[in-house]
């Protein structure tokens, strides 16, 4: 059927019964990404397959990692700079339809990630079997990178399984388990991963027969009455969690849902036109960076082993309970050391809570809990590969203790600071072997924020620093590795962006106004309500940490707050009142008119000590700069980071705003070393 056809990237057979296996392996990757040379053979095979009429045809994956992971992303950036975009869209397009058009019962066998235009490929299928393990994940993530399907992905799922279970899933881009696409029916059968080609031949054989109910929903829900009564409401919806001018593209989806017919020509040729609009927008180019980036720190520590079995972790807080209930879940021994049991047993509590959200069978809940233990006595440390200290924020308690782990720590064993503030160079000055001590800065909450700085000191033996490395990408975090000064580098950029927020607040400007204007530019949280979460005597402590280093002066008020016991969100009383874990914020009046530079003077604040970080070397390069900074602290990611928001500005208006700032409301906003900084260049 296929001779004289040779592929760099699919493997072809042809089975006695005329059934045609068509097996993806990228050449010379460990993932499928789907690439034009990749999409260009498959176009070669299906047009073969047009003429030899075949059984039937399974597309699977030969490749461990997956099925597929979606566009080769590097490839897409270079048609975006060539301006080709919409042709390498069409040209998939017609690819993937001929697929679909074929005569003959079509499957697809889906095991691992099956991503973007993995996704749209099964979907060009006429059925689809996952395997039914916890590693398959099926999704349409393309929203992330500020465009959205453009392989048939908008086309084709609404219409399969009805838009408002596809919608959501769209513009989210958050991936389905195997359990979960079988009850939306976006796959038509599971099985065991060992079974999967077996049972798609058997599917192959006797296609699924979606219920009636199913089809009458994909077509009642996506007629033309439908589409005008669900697109407004579904717009709303979307904008009352991300603005339009930040985020273009799920408003963009929607609108083409909305004007898509019946006829799939017309809808594809919608989501192409759509897609490369959306490429050339900065939120779209500022997305796709921050792609890379996470990529850069996913990479961080790969090919070193770090050795650890057991970690030892002293101080049951939320940060040092949460990090051993994160090491346990991601599958190291882990003993918790207090003082007592019972300040223990809340962590364990906690623990246990992660365990049953995060797995789903009752034995790996039972095996997780058994792997975290109470340890009063702090007999674990002996036995681990890294004591990580999580105690209170004082330099002479963390010496004190430092004696004791390093002690008996075995020869190798590492130790690790989650200190968010104090220099190693001070923490270090009493230890025997500073070489294997550093900092793990965990940030609040541990399960939700994927950032860990690896925080070094002059001492510390490189070998350490990659094992701590391959322990952080172990527990799936991004580690970026950065100079133990004071701060470090999330914590030294985000104290004058929260500190200038509570001076606002000192001088009247209404506590909602302050957060307004930081999410109108693009922050995920106000920093008043940022406060109220980490606590205001942990910004208060951070703060007296800093302050000196960073020549500020913490606003007026906040020890009067503290004092009179209002914390914040622990406390449900800080500068907000909270009521059920939010925030309730009291009205404003309605003719209150902000200054007009109150944004600047947060944001600005930010970025100045952003620039003086990078200059000071805190971290490698810029990139990793705005990486921390973004997956730190969720700074607006669509901007890119506070270096590449500077680039997009220019480095030399940015200065002028802060010079005019200084010149209104104080020393503090003068721009500080490092604006004549080649990195501020734009790219």
């Amino acid at each position: 059927m296929f001779a004289g056809l040779r592929f760099d990237h699919w493997k072809t057979a042809v089975d006695e019964h005329g059934v045609v296996t068509l097996t993806l392996d990228r050449a010379g990757s460990s993932v499928n990404a789907l690439s034009r040379a990749v999409v260009d053979e498959l176009g070669q095979i299906v047009e073969r397959l047009t003429i030899e009429h075949p059984a039937g045809v399974i597309v699977h994956s030969a490749k461990p990692s997956g099925f597929a992971v979606g566009a080769d992303v590097k490839e897409f950036v270079e048609f975006a700079k060539h301006g080709s975009v919409l042709d390498s869209i069409e040209n998939a397009q017609r690819v993937y339809e001929a697929l679909a058009q074929l005569p003959c019962p079509t499957v697809a066998a889906i095991h691992g990630a099956c991503l973007g235009g993995g996704t749209e490929l099964a979907l060009a299928c006429r059925q689809r079997i996952a395997a039914d393990d916890d590693k398959t994940r099926i999704g349409l993530p393309e929203v992330m990178l500020g465009i959205h399907p453009g392989w048939g992905g908008t086309a084709r799922l609404p219409r399969l399984i009805g838009a408002p279970d596809a919608l959501p899933m769209i513009l989210t881009g958050k991936a389905l388990s195997a359990r979960r696409a079988l009850a939306l029916g976006v796959v038509d059968r599971v099985a065991p991963a060992s079974e999967l080609l077996a049972e798609a031949r058997v599917l192959l054989r006797h296609p699924h027969a979606r219920p009636f109910a199913r089809r009458a929903k994909a077509w009642l829900t996506n007629t033309w009455l439908a589409r005008q009564i669900l697109a407004p409401t579904v717009r709303k919806q979307t904008a009352a969690k991300v603005r339009k001018e930040h985020y273009p593209a799920p408003f963009a989806l929607i609108d083409v849902w909305q004007r898509g017919g019946s006829d799939i020509r017309q809808r594809l040729r919608l989501e192409a036109q759509s897609v490369a609009r959306l490429a050339d927008t900065p939120t779209a180019r500022n997305l796709i960076r921050v792609f890379f980036l996470q990529e850069r720190l996913k990479a961080q520590g790969s090919g070193s082993q770090h050795g650890i079995r057991h970690v030892h972790v002293v101080g049951a807080g939320v940060m040092g309970g949460d990090i051993a209930a994160w090491a346990a879940l991601k599958g190291f021994e882990v003993t918790l050391q207090d003082r007592e049991l019972k300040f223990v047993q809340p962590a364990l509590d906690r623990a246990h809570a992660l365990f049953d959200k995060k797995l789903k069978q009752p034995a790996q809940r039972a095996e997780a809990t058994h792997r975290l233990r109470a340890d009063i006595d702090g007999a674990g440390v002996s036995d681990a590969q890294l004591a990580i200290e999580a105690i209170y924020e004082n330099a002479p308690a963390k010496e004190a203790l430092y004696a004791t782990l390093e002690a008996a720590l075995p020869p190798d064993g590492l130790l690790a600071s989650n200190t968010s503030s104090i220099p190693l160079d001070e923490l270090r000055k009493g230890l025997q072997a500073p070489q294997r001590f550093l900092g793990l800065h965990f940030f609040n909450p541990v399960a939700q924020m994927p950032l860990v700085e690896v925080v070094c000191h002059d001492a510390l033996d490189a070998a350490i620093q990659q094992r701590a490395l391959a322990f952080c990408k172990a527990l799936g975090k991004l580690p970026v590795a950065v100079k133990g000064t004071p701060g470090f580098l999330v914590n030294r950029i985000l104290m004058p962006y929260l500190l200038e927020a509570l001076r606002l607040h000192a001088e009247g400007v209404p506590d909602p106004i302050i957060d307004r204007a930081a999410k109108h530019f693009g922050m995920p949280m106000g920093p008043i309500e940022l406060a109220d979460t980490v606590g205001l005597d942990v910004c208060a402590s951070v703060g007296d940490e800093l302050a000196p280093f960073l020549g500020l002066e913490l606003p007026p008020g906040l020890a009067e707050t503290l004092a009179a016991g209002k914390r914040g969100k622990k406390d449900g009383q800080g500068i907000y009142t909270w009521r059920d874990g939010k925030p309730v914020k009291p009205e404003v009046d309605p003719d209150y008119t902000a200054a007009p530079d109150l944004a600047d003077r947060m944001i600005l604040a930010l970025v100045n000590e952003a620039v003086a970080c990078l200059a000071d070397g805190v971290v490698g390069d810029a990139d990793l700069l705005d990486a921390g900074v973004i997956f730190g602290t969720g700074f607006a990611p669509f901007r890119g980071g506070p270096i590449q928001y500077v680039r997009s500005e220019g480095a030399a208006a940015v200065k002028v705003r802060l010079e005019q700032l200084a010149e209104r409301h104080g020393a503090r906003f003068t721009p500080k070393n490092g604006w004549d900084n080649p990195a501020l260049a734009p790219a």
